[in-house]
């Protein structure tokens, strides 16, 4: 189930950087190598992240029908998962994959940013695992929820740092929607609307 999420997280992000209007405005907004693909790391990274926690504490508390994945009697962490993933991603960059303009050339860079932050994600969300790996420090250790709410925090930090020519470019095409909508709108954005419709002041007569 996990790795199930993780796939839909990558072929979700994939399309709508590749075939909506949001994708577009990424495109148009944040400048490519380093900080397109920052942003587009930390979102994956972000949503992987909480998708997972929510999951995994679903499993540990037997609700719904979710199961670890188990081969053979042997428990797959999602640690592996993450470590696979990140070994493509790097291998992928090994080969330069991503550094041209072509669409194949775009494709592959916007699938290794969405890739790297998912493998992150996974791997990161076992950390208590790295050095200790018994099973039972996953939940038990107790500086987990500070490792937590780091990573969660420094992911928004580097999507607000990294997308913030985006939102911005977000809030205007909001705006500019809302206005010409027909739709109701607020009194200070209609002012600030009608104040470039201001008719210019005429030079003042002067009698002879």
């Amino acid at each position: 189930m996990l790795l199930a999420f993780a796939s839909m997280v990558i072929v979700v992000l994939l399309v709508l950087l590749q075939l909506t209007r949001l994708g577009f405005l990424i495109r148009s907004t944040i400048p490519d190598r380093p900080r397109r693909r920052m942003f587009i790391a930390s979102v994956s990274f972000l949503i992987t992240f909480i998708g997972i926690r929510i999951v995994v504490y679903r499993i540990v508390n037997h609700e719904g029908r979710l199961q670890w994945v188990m081969v053979h009697g042997l428990h797959i962490h999602h640690l592996v998962w993450g470590i696979l993933i990140l070994l493509l991603v790097g291998y992928g960059w090994l080969l330069d994959l991503g550094r041209s303009h072509s669409p194949l050339s775009i494709f592959f860079s916007r699938l290794m940013s969405v890739g790297y932050g998912v493998g992150a994600a996974l791997t990161l969300d076992e950390f208590a695992l790295w050095l200790n790996l018994e099973p039972d420090a996953y939940w038990s250790s107790a500086g987990r929820l500070n490792i937590d709410a780091i990573i969660l925090f420094g992911s928004l930090l580097a999507v607000g740092a990294g997308g913030a020519p985006f939102f911005g470019a977000l809030q205007r095409m909001w705006s500019k929607r809302s206005l010409f909508s027909g739709k109701l709108v607020s009194p200070i954005r209609r002012v600030r609307s009608l104040r470039r419709h201001k008719f210019r002041r005429l030079p003042p007569r002067i009698v002879p």
